[in-house]
């Protein structure tokens, strides 16, 4: 594993910060890369109280346990929903050795899975007037606020590559969880879609 103070994200090449701009209120669509972030995939029988209970004192968040939603952030930590006995957990960067360990022990002896899968992943923003206009583009998800809100999460594909879409809320858009090979194809894309629209390159956290 690289040092930490050697690591670069999947977008770095991009120089996605020296790129961002101050003055963004025109802009449609405004995106960014998000900052690292710790991210554990988590099994588990969402029936038993064991589990759930370690889940909330560990993560310190409640499990989500209607598909497709996403738990209450508690800060920087939270839980997506990505099937009936799997959950992808987000937890802030340098914290997911301890994390885990902190699980392991708290489920000593019973059934479960903790991984960490922080980097095979990143993270692009979006947000803006227009971003669910770039979105609908690219994916065949219903993205319809009737259908698709704030709280909600996804796996789909995003113009043909596999994707976690996190709506964040109304205001700060969505959040766009992508493989790291994939990651410069799904930017390019991105940007060139909302570019009708006008689009800002921001610095995201």
């Amino acid at each position: 594993m690289a040092e930490r103070y050697l690591r670069q994200t999947p977008l770095a090449h991009l120089e996605i910060e020296a790129r961002a701009r101050v003055a963004v209120e025109a802009a449609g669509v405004r995106m960014g890369e998000a900052g690292f972030r710790a991210q554990i995939a988590l099994r588990g029988d969402a029936s038993s109280e064991t589990f759930v209970d370690a889940v909330k004192e560990v993560f310190g968040v409640d499990l989500p346990l209607k598909p497709n939603t996403a738990s209450t952030p508690g800060g920087a930590r939270y839980l997506l929903w990505l099937g009936p006995d799997e959950w992808l957990a987000i937890v802030p960067d340098g914290t997911e050795e301890e994390t885990i360990a902190a699980f392991e022990t708290r489920m000593e002896g019973e059934h479960f899975g903790v991984t960490d899968v922080s980097g095979s992943r990143t993270v692009i923003t979006l947000c803006g007037d227009r971003a669910r206009d770039v979105l609908m583009k690219g994916t065949s998800l219903d993205l319809h606020p009737k259908a698709f809100g704030p709280g909600q999460c996804a796996q789909a594909s995003m113009a043909r590559c596999h994707m976690l879409l996190h709506q964040i809320s109304d205001e700060l858009g969505y959040e766009i969880y992508v493989h790291r090979s994939f990651a410069d194809y799904l930017w390019r894309w991105l940007e060139d879609a909302a570019r009708e629209y006008g689009v800002a390159v921001v610095s995201s956290p």
